[in-house]
């Protein structure tokens, strides 16, 4: 027990030194190139220089700018609910197969009740139907844990959508730009570089922007997604062992029931 406890409390440690480690890089890829995207004659000090960038950029650094809001709020939102703690509590199962292999099914119910954690909820459903044999138990089982792998990977489509949707925002800023650049040369020409180079401006810093936002998304997708799936495949194991467990219990109890009457007869 105090080798499992250790183990798990290192792999909360570790988990959340990468959480914090991610946040930071996403934070930096947000931030970091920000101040080169306007022009060369402001100081990347400028106390306005995300303004400036941003009024540079055009119209389409409002819907980037809103992406990236909502990125980072998925991000963070993520990181708090995958946490190992709230998907599989330590000594939570060790507690529950004590009690029923004690034939304390009540206790055993109240105890998945104390813990509002995935693995709770799921070994609770199976417990429900105990009664019913281990068929029930697994379908039960199974039909809890669809539906809480389903919460587990709940807005990580949103990241994905964010981080293909982003830098195709960039893009369609860039064509905005080249072509208010192009019908500034068409109009007065090729003699004043000034007016060509504002709708140039605008379009690369709509490109880096989008950039800026989908790359940080697409890591952090794939590192959510990551993170999920393989809380789910612990939960699967789990899950498994557990109803092989009752399934052993059931049996066992059967047996001696029968063995009770034989016995009497």
């Amino acid at each position: 027990m105090p080798s499992q406890t250790l183990k798990y409390v290192i792999k909360v440690e570790v988990m959340g030194v990468t959480g914090r480690l991610l946040v930071s890089f996403v934070a930096l890829l947000f931030l970091f190139p920000l101040p080169y995207l306007y022009a060369a004659d402001s100081s990347p000090f400028d106390e306005y220089w995300t303004v400036m960038a941003f009024n540079k950029g055009g119209p389409m650094m409002w819907p980037i700018l809103f992406c990236s809001i909502v990125s980072f709020g998925i991000i963070i939102e993520r990181l708090f609910q995958l946490r190992r703690s709230k998907i599989i509590h330590p000594g939570f199962l060790e507690e529950v197969r004590m009690l029923w292999m004690e034939r304390k099914f009540g206790d055993a119910l109240e105890e998945c009740a104390k813990y509002s954690d995935t693995m709770s909820r799921i070994v609770r459903a199976g417990l429900l139907r105990a009664n019913l044999g281990i068929l029930e138990i697994e379908r039960a089982v199974e039909g809890a844990g669809n539906h809480e792998s389903t919460v587990l990977m709940t807005n990580l489509r949103g990241l994905g959508v964010i981080a293909n949707l982003a830098p195709m925002l960039g893009l369609l800023g860039t064509v905005a730009g080249m072509i208010k650049a192009f019908n500034v040369i068409s109009t007065s020409g090729a003699g004043n570089p000034s007016l060509v180079a504002t709708g140039i401006s605008e379009a690369l810093i709509t490109t880096a922007a989008g950039l800026i936002v989908g790359i940080p998304t697409l890591a952090a997708y794939h590192f959510l997604r990551g993170k999920a799936e393989k809380l789910i495949f612990e939960m699967e194991e789990m899950s498994i062992t557990f109803m092989e467990e009752i399934s052993y219990a059931l049996n066992k109890k059967r047996t001696n029931e029968v063995k009770g009457e034989i016995s009497k007869s």
